[in-house]
């Protein structure tokens, strides 16, 4: 309708500008008004009768069962529902295990019955989504299938057979099969979070740091005898050492660099515990991210000590060091800041910036 008005509109115009007396404003009109009826008639007729031939004369060109009712089960059914309703006519799934409350209607019995069913109901199509390691199942379904014209289809269930969450990567035409989900893992993101890292930390230091870090270094040094910046190991990107600058926020003799703040804590001077509780003792730690050590956005890095006691407790707890720690993670956004008194089980959570 757009195209036809801007057309109208096109032709009025050069008329008019050109002074066109041989071609009428009554015949333009009448053309273009012919043409947009025609095109909506047209239009509304072509969807009558599509929606009366599949109403009445269509008739699906798949039957299909499928075996396992799982989550791959369950992707495959509204995947084929979504996309072709009138041609792929699903008969139900056939499963033992128990499947929730909204499926029962949809289960036609275990597994035991599928063949029985298949005899006496038209079927054009199997599905098999159980895991892979079901061998004698799998060559007893083809074999049946191959025996009465049936179509025989896989759907790979990577999740069940290994019982772990799985990302499927296709290299040409080969399956790549990883457990852990890795945005990280492609270049391109590597590329695009470094880039991230060393454009907002060269902005923080060059427009924040000449104003901030000379007055909270002379309240450091006011406050209480030693240096501004304080240094301390601690593990990385796959548990390698790198030294993690912070502003001093403890007296400078307390020889207890392993033990954790606590609330309240005695070695806190006055001016460290503004620093700490307005996270300002982590600015230098911009430093770490321009040398490549942290980035912007990542797990906090711990003590060696954390990590080796909560290791303790949990057992993937050192996958949080696959990745580069950062100033700010998933756990800071949420609240969880401070002490630690006991050890947790923490979301997995990945970001690209």
């Amino acid at each position: 309708m757009r195209t036809f008005l801007l057309h109208a509109c096109l032709v009025l115009a050069v008329v008019l500008t050109l002074e066109l007396d041989w071609l009428s404003l009554r015949f333009i009109f009448g053309v273009y008004s012919f043409s947009v009826a025609g095109v909506v008639g047209a239009r509304f007729l072509t969807t009558f009768c599509y929606r009366a031939y599949h109403r009445h004369i269509a008739r699906p060109h798949s039957r299909f069962i499928i075996v396992g009712a799982g989550e791959s089960g369950q992707e495959l059914y509204r995947f084929l529902a979504s996309h072709d309703p009138i041609g792929n006519q699903f008969q139900g799934f056939f499963a033992d295990e128990p499947v929730a409350e909204g499926l029962r209607p949809y289960v036609r019995g275990p597994l035991s019955e599928l063949k029985s069913y298949c005899l006496r109901t038209t079927i054009d199509e199997i599905y098999f989504t159980l895991p892979l390691d079901r061998h004698e199942l799998i060559e007893e379904l083809s074999q049946f299938a191959d025996d009465h014209f049936l179509s025989f289809r896989i759907v790979p269930d990577f999740r069940g057979t290994v019982r772990r969450e799985v990302n499927v990567y296709f290299y040409d035409h080969m399956p790549i099969l990883t457990i852990r989900h890795q945005p990280l893992g492609m270049r391109t993101n590597q590329v695009l979070k470094r880039m991230f890292d060393i454009v907002f930390s060269l902005a923080i230091i060059g427009l924040i740091f000449p104003f901030i870090l000379p007055v909270l270094a002379l309240l450091i040094k006011l406050d209480s005898p030693g240096p501004v910046f304080f240094k301390q190991m601690r593990p990385g990107k796959r548990n390698h050492l790198f030294p993690c600058y912070k502003l001093r926020t403890m007296t400078a003799d307390h020889r207890q660099t392993e033990l954790q703040a606590t609330f309240a804590d005695p070695r806190v001077t006055r001016v460290g515990r503004y620093l700490r509780k307005y996270n300002l003792d982590e600015l230098p730690q911009f430093f770490n991210v321009l040398l490549g050590h942290m980035s912007v956005v990542g797990p906090r890095p711990n003590m060696v000590s954390q990590l080796e006691e909560y290791s303790k407790h949990i057992r993937t707890y050192q996958m949080r060091h696959a990745v580069t720690p950062g100033i700010t993670g998933y756990a800071q956004v949420n609240g969880y800041r401070g002490e630690t008194r006991a050890p947790r089980p923490c979301a997995s959570g990945w970001s690209t910036t």
